[in-house]
């Protein structure tokens, strides 16, 4: 399947490519099948290149003097990468206490939903989520197939402290803060493991397109955990699975 794609400039050595605004897997699959095309050519003018819900940024090194130019060539790969149809992700299987002393918002959340703590907790962690891209701290996966039920509105003042780990629920999105950061999501849980780690060659484990399913677990496994993180030598269950 083919998208009626928008290319405009972004600054002077930037194209930025936008897909329909809707958030859709199908059009997740495309960016990143695009996203890889463009990494596969080896272009060397090209430094960068972020994908977001429905859109890609491609930065180059130099002034883009020919955007005409440059648009047909992307959209040669682009139509070219459906050729290749074949894709292969990775499903991370998180632990997350929901304990009361992390799940500092479950109230709220109960109060606005009419759930109880217990239905919220089991709601959170029976879906499988889909990795759709990550900022806006390094790390922080913005993920999709939140339950309707718990899609709750962010809230008015944010905290000036969110700790590393903190499970949270904003709109229609659930997330984890990789780090001590403000923020105004609806905290539930949280995790131990590290979701950003600039000493590994690869930061973040996880990648735009990857599942992730959340695993309850309680105090003691989180401390327990925490510990094994701490001396590096704890590793995130996975499975590769077809795209």
């Amino acid at each position: 399947m083919s998208f009626n794609l928008t290319f405009k400039p972004y600054g002077e050595r930037s194209v930025l490519i936008e897909w329909p605004s809707v958030i859709s897997e199908q059009i997740l699959e495309d960016i990143i099948r695009f996203k890889t095309a463009i990494e596969e050519k080896n272009i060397k003018s090209i430094v960068e290149l972020k994908s977001s819900y429905n859109s890609l940024l491609i930065s180059y090194n130099s002034i883009c003097r020919n955007f005409e130019n440059e648009v047909d060539m992307l959209k040669n790969i682009y139509f070219s990468s459906k050729l290749n149809n074949d894709m292969m992700s990775v499903l991370w299987k998180i632990p997350i206490c929901y304990d009361a002393f992390f799940g500092i918002d479950l109230q709220h959340i109960s109060d606005l939903t009419s759930l109880s703590k217990n239905e919220i907790i089991r709601l959170h962690y029976d879906a499988i989520y889909t990795v759709y891209f990550i900022g806006f701290l390094p790390g922080f996966l913005y993920l999709g197939g939140l339950d309707d039920c718990l899609k709750v509105p962010r809230k008015a003042t944010p905290r000036l402290k969110i700790e590393k780990g903190s499970v949270g629920i904003g709109g229609n999105q659930t997330g984890i803060y990789p780090s001590e950061s403000p923020g105004g999501w609806n905290i539930i849980g949280n995790s131990p493991i590290s979701f950003f780690d600039v000493t590994k060659k690869v930061p973040c484990f996880a990648k735009p397109g990857d599942k992730i399913t959340f695993q309850s677990i309680t105090q003691k496994e989180h401390n327990d955990i925490k510990l094994l993180v701490d001396a590096g030598v704890y590793q995130i269950e996975s499975e590769v699975i077809d795209g």
